[in-house]
This record gives C-alpha cells, structure tokens and sequence, in this order.
C-alpha cells in the first residue's frame, strides 16, 4: 500500500470514529478499576504549557548532540552523527546543541530526559504518530479519542471559570497540509465540545477572538449569539448528534460568550505587553505563542499547547535541507522558550506550572524508523556523500530514541534521566519511556491518575491505554 493509499485508509478510519463520537452518550466516570478505587495523586503543578516541535526535532541535533562533522562536499554520511557542535549548558553534565545557547541557560531549573522512545506504527505517518502522542492511543479506534488538554479540562475542570481550561495556539486547521488529521487530534473527543480546545493559530490575532466584530453593538451581538444557539438546536444535522454532543456545543458557545464581557480577555492581547518584553519573544508566530501562552496562564488557563505548527516538509519536517532549516528552527525557539521559563519563574509561577518540550520523533541521517523497521525511507535527498548543502542534516524518521524537556511543576532542577547509544543507531539504553509512560508522568503531575476511567459505549476508555502508564517518579523532588 502507498502512502497516499495509507493516507485515505487512515482518514476513512478517523471520520468513522467521529461519527460514532457524535452519537454518543455522555461518558461516565466510573470510580473504581477492576473493583480497585482509583485514588487522584497530590498535583505538584496546576497548570500545564506544552511547547510542540511539529514534525519531528532531531534529538542528535538540539538536546543528545553526538559526534559533529562539519559539512565539507565529499564527506561520507555515515560519518556524520550531528550538523552542530554541542555547547555547555548552566548543568555541568548536560550538553545540548550549538543555537540552543539561551536555552542552555535553563537546564538548571527543569529536567531533561533523552530516552524517550516511539513505536514505528508500521508506515511513519506524521499524522498518526501526532495523533498517538496527543492523545495516548495509536489510530485508529472506534470512538474519537480526547487530547490530553481535554482530559485536564474534563477531569480538573478550569482554574479560572471564566478562562478557557484548554488553549491551542499556532496550528492553522484549514488550509495546510494533513488538515483533516490535524482536527482528529485537536479535539475533546467523546468528551464534547465544551472541553475542546480554543484554537488561535495567528498570536497576534488572539484579541480578535474574544471580542465582538467591529462596530456591533452589545444588544446586536447579544441577538446574534441567541440566534446562533437557535440554528445549532434545530440544525438538520441534529438527526446525525447526540443529545449530548449537541447539548455540549451549546454550552461551550456560553463559555466563550462569558469570556467576552471578562476583564481577562485583556489576557489575549498581547500588544498590551510592554515592547521590552514583547520584543523578547517576537521571533514569529511561535514566540508570540509563547508570550500569549505566559498571559493565559497567569490568568488562568489550565492547559496551553504552543506549536511550531505542523505544515508537511516544513518547519521541523527536514526531507532536505535539514542544516539549514534547523538554524532558522533554533532561532525561533531557542529565546522565547528560555524567556517563558524565566518569566514564569520571576512571577513565581514555575513551580505550580509544568512546561514540556516535545516532537513526535527524532531524526537520524541513515536510518528510517528504528532498528528492524520496515518503513520505507521518505528523505528526499538520499544520497551516501554530501555534495551539497542540502544534502547535510537528520532528512529521515527516527523513532528509536528522543527528547523531551520538562521545566517547572514538581520536576527535578538540573536532572538528566535516561540516555541513548553514543554511537548509530542512537537508540535509547537507559531508562526507556514510552508515550504511554511519559503520559502518566504528566497526568500525575496535574493531579490524574492514569487509571482514571470513563465508560462510553459501555467500554472503559483510561487516561492512559488500558489505564496501563507508569508515572516516571524519579524525575520528581528536591
């Protein structure tokens, strides 16, 4: 089967599942497991950011740097392990890579773990493996399936009932690449719409969301809001929804509505933010992500996902050029990531806020998948010596072993958890993690057990896959 074959597959799959979400009843919170009671852990953060590196940041070349050979025309690839040097961070054990300097100056207050590892899932497709980390199971399945933001916003409930519990910022879903299975993921799933996500992916336009249309009076607006509910409860459709995802839609437009007469829709303009600090994080859409996910959070929102945006052979997504891409990638992220953290830290809300830093896989110059993987190679530029520039950087899929970074909330400060081979394949050799275990980690550090369970369709659906993920404790303490 080919990859636009598997792709079509894959899309049949997930509007099947969303179907059947739509007709669903309302999940139900079951209060035990296997006649077990399921006790919630004591949360050592209340608010989650999630930093996501959309299209798979290579670990050799931004947090396990290996051996650098510099790109000279003639150089076997195979003697190559990183495009960049690596660099001393403020923790005298952990290096991480050349253009990541302000970064670098963060290690001390956050963990990093280098073991974080992937399944191939037969064919790498971005889109599955996205879907998968956001939401802890592989696709398909036969319900829709809540991305971790809504089971904070579902099972935690908001900080602020005026704030959005769950922020999606940066990812367009209309007009790019994979839209269809972008949206699969961005979802409350069969929690409903009220939990689903507020996305804004233009920062600077945030504020246009949480006010009325130029020139339209409140009395108008407010007319146009009860009309609005009238159209959604007599839609045709309704034939096709639930009561309850119907019901759920109503009562997420009253959420929004709350928010737009709130003082903390301030909290979505971020040209109110003095020019110092706004300069600081104006590196793009991404660094204003960062600032905008600073002032929700400190007006309370409980789950912020900030994203490079996932665009197919864009951005993180290295086929070719990867060298090159990557200098422009660090220069995007490398200052604001760093000032979110010490922002968070001088407001003295680092510790009550978990920051992760995360991709949905490596990169690796050789190998497609990991080894003993059937996937077949997608670089587009595969040659076995470098002529040109194009041809130097991480161009294929690595699922083998990857980073993530984790600041704030609990986690230990200058810690380095895990490893991978210091010669190809970079597998993980130590303490390996796995999407299902790193979910549980967080989950716990919000508060969740991952066996927390909810009945739809008369089947258990777990935070964690079959409720199976365990917590990496040791990350967490003095």
């Amino acid at each position: 089967m080919d990859h636009a074959q598997q792709r079509r597959q894959f899309l049949q799959q997930l509007a099947a599942a969303s179907a059947t979400t739509m007709m669903a009843g309302a999940p139900r919170m079951l209060a035990a497991d296997e006649g077990q009671p399921i006790e919630q852990p004591t949360p050592t953060a209340d608010s989650c950011i999630l930093l996501w590196m959309a299209g798979g940041m290579a670990a050799p070349d931004t947090f396990d740097p290996k051996k650098y050979v510099p790109f000279e025309v003639g150089t076997p690839v195979a003697k190559v392990e990183s495009t960049f040097p690596s660099i001393d961070t403020n923790v005298d054990n952990i290096k991480i890579s050349q253009g990541l300097e302000n970064i670098a100056q963060t290690m001390d207050r956050g963990t990093l773990i280098r073991s974080h590892v992937l399944p191939d899932l037969g064919s790498i497709l971005h889109s599955r493996h996205q879907y998968h980390w956001h939401t802890g199971y592989v696709p398909p399945q036969t319900v829709a399936c809540p991305h971790i933001g809504a089971w904070m916003a579902k099972v935690l409930g908001p900080l602020n009932p005026v704030m959005p519990a769950f922020i999606n910022i940066g990812q367009r879903l209309e007009g790019v690449g994979e839209q269809e299975e972008l949206k699969a993921f961005t979802t409350a799933g069969f929690f409903g719409s009220e939990f689903g996500p507020m996305n804004l992916p233009y920062p600077e336009q945030a504020a246009q969301s949480v006010r009325p249309p130029e020139g339209m009076k409140a009395d108008r607006f407010a007319n146009r809001n009860k009309l609005f509910r009238k159209l959604i409860d007599e839609s045709p459709m309704r034939d096709y929804i639930g009561d309850f995802q119907r019901e759920s839609q109503l009562r997420s437009m009253e959420n929004a509505y709350r928010l737009l007469s709130a003082k903390e829709r301030e909290a979505f303009d971020i040209s109110l933010e003095p020019k110092e600090s706004y300069d600081k994080y104006n590196t793009g859409r991404f660094g204003q992500g960062c600032l905008l996910a600073r002032r929700l959070v400190e007006n309370g929102a409980r789950f912020v996902e900030v994203t490079t945006e996932y665009v197919p052979f864009l951005n993180w997504d290295t086929h070719a050029n990867g060298f090159t891409t990557l200098q422009r990638m660090k220069k995007e992220v490398d200052g604001p990531v760093a000032q979110l953290i010490m922002d968070l830290e001088a407001r003295g809300m680092l510790d009550r806020t978990l920051v992760i830093l995360a991709s949905e896989f490596s990169r690796d110059m050789i190998m497609e998948g990991k080894p003993g993987s059937n996937a077949r190679d997608q670089a587009t530029e595969a040659v076995d010596v470098f002529k040109e520039m194009k041809h130097y950087g991480q161009h294929r899929h690595f699922t083998g072993g990857s980073c993530v970074m984790m600041w704030g909330g609990g986690v230990r400060k200058g810690m380095l958890y895990g490893e991978t081979a210091n010669e190809r394949p970079f597998v993980a050799t130590k303490d390996p993690v796995s999407v299902t275990d790193l979910h549980a980690t967080i989950f716990n550090a919000m508060g969740i057990s991952p066996k927390t369970v909810f009945e739809i369709e008369r089947r258990p659906f777990y935070a964690t896959e079959d409720g199976k993920g365990k917590p990496v404790t040791e990350i967490f303490g003095a």
